[in-house]
């Protein structure tokens, strides 16, 4: 199974990437008319937004499972396996599963390719074998994760239940506007006539393009900090104690096993979705809280703030913007108490590298700068010239590989540090915090 598998994934990966756009959704809709609209079979939960997607999209897919629905995820990227990507009853499907699927909608795809003057994406053609996936399984309720914006996103046919846009701010500028607005306005797209928009915390440019397009298309609201939002959190051994202000009830005990505010905020936002979907508008009472408490405290995300090692504690994180890395930074300060901590970081050459580096200054002693596995990966000594700037020459040090570099930075967190204080942070893209996870799980 093994080679047909790395055919299948050579057969994608030969497409164009993730980062080529045609802003059009005309292949996505005749590859679901040649296949009978399998994302007409069951309801959805549709994800979009700058930060926390994946994580807001991961706790969603938990509670609804919990409450025993069937529930197939589309999320993107993947840390170590593409197969990561199309999750059903809460593993990805497997090797053998894939292959078959891809078989199964390669003739459609073909023909899609042949009516069209660009052939479908890499990120097309694993949406189609996700929608796929779902109508056969079949789930009773899918958990979407826009691949980037959302008007034009290949996802994006889809009427979904509930639109959930976690924070915007500033990112992949080279394909979405400039500013907050432009941005939110195409995220926005994604919220349909009827459907309940659940809002994170937004910016007042960001919150007023989400709540006109939602009034445009006669769509109810649901923002943080109004109709829901945290109550309370502590910090807690592994992670937080939080308390929720839901749209029909209050939730607290929750115990959420992760580390910073904006993952309480993710919570948050992932309770209000469910309760948006599952509980009718009329109705007083929300989830159990027992479902709630025990969902949530299953939680996960890989790659954020995930600790891979002990001894020294190596941390990985998948913060790729500089609003990403700001809620990185200040949950590494607010969750642990590291007498010396010491930055790996590869980035994304068509990045704000220096917007992503300069939270990162005042908590990093030193930083290690490297590459990741990406072809779009800064190369280290450009990298290096820029965090010079940011950090200092002194400060700074190069490795041609991910892999030396972590060494590196171990030794030197340990050089000064007291016995159990040293640290490694591995961050800067979602293709770094893979790429290390993958090396660290298997040494």
């Amino acid at each position: 199974m093994h080679s047909r598998y790395r055919e299948a994934q050579a057969g994608i990966l030969a497409r164009a990437g993730e980062s080529v756009i045609h802003p059009t959704l005309d292949r996505m809709r005749a590859a679901m008319d040649l296949l009978g609209h399998p994302q007409s079979n069951y309801r959805v939960i549709h994800v979009t937004g700058t930060n926390g997607k994946t994580s807001t999209a991961r706790m969603i897919d938990g509670l609804l499972r919990e409450r025993q629905l069937r529930v197939g995820r589309y999320t993107s990227p993947h840390l170590t396996s593409m197969r990561e990507r199309i999750v059903i009853d809460g593993e990805p499907i497997s090797e053998e599963a894939f292959v078959d699927l891809y078989a199964d909608v390669l003739p459609y795809v073909r023909m899609v390719d042949e009516g069209s003057d660009v052939p479908m994406s890499f990120f097309e053609v694993l949406t189609v074998m996700a929608y796929a996936a779902f109508a056969d399984a079949p789930v009773d309720v899918a958990v979407v994760e826009v691949g980037m914006g959302g008007t034009w996103d290949a996802t994006n046919v889809v009427e979904a239940d509930v639109a959930v846009v976690t924070p915007v701010s500033v990112d992949h500028t080279r394909y979405l506007s400039d500013t907050v607005e432009g941005i939110a306005e195409e995220k926005a797209g994604i919220i349909k006539p009827g459907s309940v928009a659940v809002l994170a915390q937004q910016t007042l440019p960001a919150a007023q393009t989400l709540l006109r397009r939602a009034a445009e298309v006669g769509a109810e609201v649901a923002r943080e900090g109004l109709e829901f939002g945290v109550l309370h959190r502590d910090l807690a051994v592994g992670g937080q104690q939080i308390a929720v202000k839901g749209l029909r009830s209050g939730y607290d005990g929750i115990f959420l096993p992760m580390f910073g505010a904006h993952q309480a905020s993710n919570a948050a936002v992932a309770l209000a979705a469910v309760e948006a979907f599952a509980v009718p508008s009329d109705r007083e009472e929300g989830l159990d809280p027992d479902l709630v408490r025990t969902a949530m405290a299953k939680a996960s995300s890989p790659g954020r703030l995930e600790i891979v090692r002990t001894s020294p504690t190596v941390l990985v994180d998948s913060a790729h913007n500089p609003a990403g890395m700001t809620a990185t930074v200040e949950a590494v300060r607010e969750s642990f108490t590291f007498d010396r901590l010491v930055g790996v970081v590869a980035v994304l050459a068509d990045k704000d590298v220096e917007g992503i580096l300069e939270p990162l200054e005042p908590l990093l002693g030193e930083v290690v700068v490297t590459a990741n596995s990406s072809p779009r990966a800064m190369p280290p000594r450009e990298l290096r010239e820029i965090a010079e700037e940011v950090f200092g020459a002194d400060r700074v040090h190069l490795a041609a590989r991910l892999d030396d570099a972590i060494d590196q930075a171990v030794t030197l967190a340990e050089r000064d540090a007291q016995f159990g204080g040293a640290g490694v942070l591995v961050t800067g893209s979602v293709v770094t915090a893979g790429d290390a996870t993958h090396l660290m799980k298997r040494e």
